[in-house]
């Protein structure tokens, strides 16, 4: 029972963790990568799509000089997308929802990456995305990339849910049979027959 309540934990982390974060970042292909933010100046950039890129995932990596972003709840970088004078996209990133990965191996620097989000209906046309500043203050930031990926999935909202419950039924398994599986019923012959004669010996 225990290996059984195991797996169930496993699936529970991967149906409600690792599935949605693969979809995320690394259905689709690669429309492109480009610098919006470099030696203390943002700039926008403007992206020809076409409407079979559709639906296209927006994402923004920061680099700082940081183990971790502490943001308080507060945004660290905004981000909007329009297209002929319409905002097809508005979004707040907090960069707090992954593990980053380091920028080099001689560099103190990290990559935090957050999603954006999705551009689901998408015309023949060029569009600007502009990316600022949010409220959050003291983010040592070096850099900020753009990622485009075209005809990207979307990870099905029952994922986190179910793998919440999962998770919870498998870690409480777990804990279930580690405090019960080692309480095992006495052997009554691990036990010598008691002497049946002399000193504390049967009577009859």
């Amino acid at each position: 029972m225990r290996f059984l309540f195991f797996l169930v934990l496993l699936a529970g982390i991967a149906v409600g963790a690792i599935y949605p974060w693969a979809v995320t970042n690394f259905s689709g292909r690669d429309i492109g990568t480009w610098r919006v933010y470099e030696q203390g100046r943002f700039k926008p950039v403007t992206v020809p799509l076409k409407a079979g890129d559709a639906p296209i995932r927006v994402l923004v990596d920061l680099t700082a000089r940081a183990e971790r972003i502490v943001s308080q709840q507060h945004a660290v970088l905004t981000l909007t997308a329009a297209a002929g004078g319409r905002t097809v996209l508005a979004s707040t990133l907090q960069f707090n929802r992954s593990d980053p990965r380091e920028a080099s191996p001689q560099l103190p620097d990290k990559i935090f990456r957050d999603d954006a989000g999705l551009i689901r209906d998408v015309s023949d046309a060029s569009y600007l995305f502009t990316v600022g500043p949010g409220d959050a203050v003291g983010i040592p930031i070096r850099a900020v990339d753009l990622t485009l990926r075209s005809d990207a999935g979307e990870p099905d909202g029952r994922a986190r849910p179910a793998g919440l419950v999962l998770g919870a039924v498998g870690l409480a398994g777990l804990l279930l049979t580690m405090i019960f599986g080692g309480r095992r019923p006495q052997n009554p012959n691990s036990q010598p027959p008691p002497p049946r004669w002399g000193r504390g010996g049967n009577t009859r």
